[in-house]
């Protein structure tokens, strides 16, 4: 059994902060002394050049690449698209090429397996990867439900910040039933909370009221600042750019929740099997 936990970031709306908290859990996993990989799932590449990979358009091999290999049922060789940041975790990348991949997915046979059968020798090497989603319900984000070992939500705490919550949870619960029996959803996460308004607590509360029974909510929360988006035009994390910001505190506070999280599963799986 393969050690490596693999988590979605998904939500079908913009803006609400999927790539910040792909890239940033993942460095803070890194700080914990995980061996982490991130997954650039969606064609405008915000990952990819979030982590200072700008010339996206003219990277050899990327995530449409792997794509495209497995439906031409060509070999895969994964490591080929590994990208190396200079904080410590690795990248697959994307551009715009996804989009065309997008298009082929729809007539390849089994074709919502593509990413899993792409990055499935990779699950040897890390002990988490997190793959960056685009804001649709789309066959990529289909595929990286298909591969996810459970799904973060990044929720903003703004009003209608819910609004669709309702089909995303549908399609996991699909995903679930007919392609992944063991996607979890892992929680909702807060993010660009606004410390010095009531909104966010009113947003939690709503959250709970229509969710709490069937999602979980983590306790952390991402709060709104300057310093991140700066650092998103810097090729550097928020702990390179600021470390002692709130943001950079906060992300160390979720990926503890994430680590307790899985070590928890762990512990609930080794008990079933001695059962």
């Amino acid at each position: 059994m393969t050690k490596c936990k693999t988590i979605a970031i998904a939500n079908q709306k913009g803006g609400v902060g999927k790539t910040t908290t792909a890239f940033s859990l993942g460095i803070a996993l890194a700080n914990n002394n995980k061996k982490v990989l991130v997954v650039d799932a969606d064609p405008q590449a915000n990952l990819t050049t979030y982590m200072g990979f700008y010339d996206e358009d003219n990277i050899p091999v990327t995530l449409s690449t792997l794509i495209e290999r497995y439906i031409d049922d060509d070999e895969i060789k994964p490591e080929q698209a590994i990208l190396h940041h200079n904080e410590g975790i690795d990248l697959i990348p994307s551009n715009l090429n996804l989009a065309m991949t997008e298009n082929n997915l729809s007539s390849a046979m089994s074709r919502e397996y593509a990413m899993r059968k792409s990055l499935e020798e990779l699950k040897n090497i890390y002990d988490y990867i997190i793959v960056d989603c685009m804001p649709s319900l789309s066959m990529v984000t289909t595929n990286a439900l298909a591969v996810a070992d459970e799904v973060i939500i990044p929720v903003q705490s703004q009003y209608l910040s819910a609004r669709g919550m309702g089909n995303l949870l549908k399609i996991i619960s699909k995903v679930k039933k007919q392609i992944n029996p063991k996607l979890q959803v892992g929680g909702i996460l807060l993010t660009l909370v606004d410390s010095r308004t009531k909104l966010p607590n009113k947003i939690k509360q709503e959250l709970k009221e229509n969710y709490g029974d069937i999602v979980r909510l983590y306790d952390t929360q991402i709060p709104c600042a300057i310093k991140t988006a700066e650092s998103t035009s810097k090729g550097k994390s928020i702990f390179a750019y600021d470390k002692n910001s709130k943001v950079a505190q906060a992300y160390t506070n979720f990926a503890k929740e994430v680590l307790a999280d899985n070590e928890r599963r762990k512990n609930e799986t080794t008990k079933d099997y001695t059962r």
